[in-house]
């Protein structure tokens, strides 16, 4: 059975300049603190002149449920009596299939409590709001 031959290779850099273990965790490096750069003066610093406060109106509010707002539109096209597919919503509103149908049940059904009715009209499922029966 033959010995392995001891190594003839020197050590390279990496390997020569490892310390054991114990000696990096008993001192800890010390740790170095930046000071924030200093901006470069230009000459003597002069105060500079505010502009003027001039009173104007204050700029008309908006009301938050905008009559022009996507859910308003999704609502007037479903209150109609033809009602409207998940394909015109989209086009309506511009969101893809499973945001309609996210709107539909967790905006309008849950939060806003309408009755969305569907029915499968010429093999398209059809969406509207049905009318609360009168009790």
């Amino acid at each position: 059975m033959k010995r392995p031959q001891p190594s003839s290779r020197k050590p390279t850099s990496r390997t020569a300049k490892r310390r054991p273990k114990a000696a990096t965790a008993a001192a800890p490096a010390a740790k170095t603190v930046r000071k924030p750069a200093a901006r470069p003066s230009a000459g003597k610093s002069r105060p500079v002149a505010k502009p003027a406060i001039t009173s104007s109106p204050p700029p008309a509010k908006v009301p938050a449920s905008s009559t022009t707002s996507k859910q308003s539109q999704l609502i007037a096209l479903l209150g109609s009596p033809a009602g409207a597919s998940i394909a015109q919503m989209m086009e309506l509103t511009g969101w893809q299939s499973h945001t309609v149908r996210g709107v539909l049940s967790g905006s309008l059904r849950k939060r806003l409590g309408l009755n969305i009715q569907h029915q499968i009209e010429d093999g398209v499922r059809v969406y509207r709001i049905a009318e609360a029966a009168a009790q």
